[in-house]
């Protein structure tokens, strides 16, 4: 539990960092659309999405956040990944067609699955991912400004835009906070000899019960001090809000602004075109070797 970052800002001073929060949530919303494209070709597909992790890790390496700090912090989705593993793999479905084993027992196994549950499982990391890129580079303060000023519309039917961002903010900040805890009580249950990893289902929920029951109790005491903390410090949600800090646009934005528009631009030019006539990219790649070994005969030639 203490490998995850998801919610944890890291404080370094890099261009990912710098970009207006306002922007940011944005650019992300457009960065994730092309997960979510899928084109004709199954190997289409695959090279596609090896485009978004590349430019994701691109990203990544820009934040100076760590790719294997990232995928232990991604761990959690194990089980999911196991249950998707299990459901493509092991349920029969009739648009399968290439075979890849076939068991005496009459089961058989196909290559359409794998690949499915292989991109199933690639997209899903993917989303995820820059999710958690958005909260590792943006303060919680930063985050709840951004929310509040695109719901700002909605003031005009009296909706509480700021009671709403206030809330995301601090379930972002403590979930980090929560997790430690958690993983405090872990330990100290292990001390008094309960056993969270041996032992039949009833044992192991009683277990999860000695887990669950103290950290509940935790987070309720946090949550009425942090009430306690708030009201001796004045806070009203109806208030009308002043703000220390300003938040104008830099080049910075608009650089990261044009990069993810032609990105996107890129992803959804393509998919259009697959849409009308199926990109075949080995028979692009193919015609474009053999067209470049087709010039440099002729150069050889004229030399």
């Amino acid at each position: 539990m203490d490998n995850t970052i998801f919610g944890r800002y890291t404080n370094y001073d890099t261009p990912i960092h710098r970009i207006e929060p306002r922007v940011k949530i944005i650019l992300m919303i457009i960065l994730i659309v092309p997960v979510f494209f899928k084109f004709t070709n199954w190997y289409t597909n695959m090279i596609m999405v090896a485009i978004l992790l590349i430019f994701f890790f691109l990203i990544t390496a820009l934040s100076r956040t760590k790719i294997r700090t990232l995928l232990r912090s991604l761990s959690t989705m194990w089980f999911l990944i196991l249950f998707l593993l299990v459901v493509y793999l092991f349920v029969p479905n009739s648009s399968y067609h290439i075979v890849m084993v076939q068991f005496s027992g009459g089961y058989t196994l196909y290559w359409d699955s794998v690949y499915q549950c292989f991109y199933i499982i690639i997209r899903l990391f993917l989303i995820v991912a820059i999710a958690m890129m958005l909260t590792c580079t943006t303060k919680n303060t930063d985050l709840t400004y951004a929310f509040e000023w695109y719901m700002a519309p909605l003031k005009v039917v009296h909706f509480p835009s700021h009671a709403i961002a206030m809330t995301l903010s601090i379930a972002l900040r403590f979930i980090p906070t929560l997790l430690e805890e958690s993983s405090r009580i872990l330990k100290a249950q292990e001390s008094r000899g309960i056993d969270f990893s041996h032992g039949g289902f009833g044992r192991r929920f009683r277990a999860i019960i000695a887990l669950i029951i103290p950290l509940f109790n935790s987070a309720f005491s946090r949550s009425d001090e942090l009430a306690h903390a708030m009201e001796a410090r004045g806070y009203d949600p109806n208030a009308k809000r002043t703000r220390y800090r300003k938040y104008p646009l830099h080049s910075v934005d608009l650089y990261a602004t044009l990069i993810i528009l032609a990105f996107f631009g890129l992803f959804l030019a393509l998919y259009i075109i697959d849409r009308n006539n199926p990109i075949d990219i080995i028979n692009l790649l193919s015609g474009v070797e053999t067209n470049s070994i087709f010039i440099v005969e002729a150069v050889e030639e004229v030399l």
